[in-house]
């Protein structure tokens, strides 16, 4: 049985107004959450396991620094080859009766992951992974999907590519609070970084993104060294945690104790829902959060490969 510990988590000061408002109006309605996907990239290095983040502009449901990843499309339904676990074995492992809904949100990952930082886990057949997908052809590429000039599924089409859906692994359901305007339903995924693959970010949207080693992050979590590295004037002068969503914070937490990438990726793990509930103590708002203190083994995937 998996077992829980409940953990406070401040609410940023650019959603305190939107707190308060739910809290003074007890009959409001909760806007819908849409569908989105985030996927947690690592690799190894000599100071330990490090991971992708970029900027997100706009008060994200993801957070203002964030994983790559946003909402489910409707593009995200079209056609595929498919390398790796079926759907019915990805909606096992995500937790979800609906199929549909599975394979949307691991097309959606890779999908999100190839926009903002060009890594594309695709291949010819089940064994290999493209390479070179920093050349300007393949940034052109990124940008028309991001525009939907042309379909995910139409390019990997034209390039004789399917998803090789099995260099993911589920990590996390996070869904937005209540009170948020914008809300996402979101499914973390993550992936070891392929080989001949480097992230950038993409030259009409990115605005900063770069490895990070989360022991060291977290190590100034109190200080606004993070942000003040961004620049952005959402960001600047802030902690750790007025920047990222519960969820990412945790992520971090567990990468930071990872014993290697692969490790990382290969640890058996339930897909816990994280959903943060707003409490006021002496004035002050918090977001409480349910985090699992246990892993009980989810439906089994073989030992990621190194692409």
């Amino acid at each position: 049985m998996q077992s829980s510990h409940s953990r406070r988590f401040i609410v940023p000061k650019r959603y305190q107004g939107a707190a308060r408002s739910w809290l003074d109006e007890a009959d409001r309605p909760r806007r819908s959450a849409r569908l989105a996907s985030s996927v947690v990239l690592v690799r190894d290095s000599a100071e330990g396991t490090e991971t992708w983040l970029d900027y997100r502009p706009g008060n994200s449901p993801l957070g203002a620094v964030a994983f790559p990843g946003g909402s489910v499309q409707n593009a995200d339904h079209d056609t595929f080859d498919w390398f790796g676990p079926s759907v019915g074995q990805w909606a096992e492992m995500l937790g979800v009766d609906d199929f549909s809904i599975a394979r949307a949100h691991v097309v959606a990952a890779i999908r999100e992951l190839f926009e903002e930082t060009g890594v594309l886990l695709a291949g010819t057949d089940a064994t290999t992974v493209v390479e070179g997908t920093g050349t300007a052809e393949w940034t052109r590429a990124r940008e028309a999907v991001s525009n939907e000039e042309i379909g995910f599924g139409e390019l990997m089409s034209k390039r004789g590519l399917g998803l090789r859906t099995d260099l993911l692994r589920p990590l996390v359901h996070w869904i937005s609070p209540d009170f948020a305007h914008r809300r996402f339903d979101t499914r973390y995924f993550a992936a070891t970084l392929p080989e001949g693959q480097t992230p950038m970010l993409l030259p009409s949207k990115g605005v900063w993104g770069e490895w990070v080693l989360p022991a060291r992050l977290l190590a100034h979590r109190e200080t606004s060294e993070l942000g003040d590295r961004i620049g952005e004037e959402d960001t600047k002068g802030l902690p750790l945690a007025e920047l990222l969503v519960p969820a990412s914070e945790i992520i971090l937490e567990k990468i930071a104790k990872a014993k290697g990438c692969i490790a990382y990726l290969n640890l058996k793990r339930s897909t816990h829902t994280y959903q943060a509930h707003l409490e006021e103590e002496d004035g002050r708002l918090w977001l409480r959060v349910e985090a699992p203190t246990s892993a009980p083994a989810t439906a089994a995937l073989s030992a990621i490969p190194h692409p």
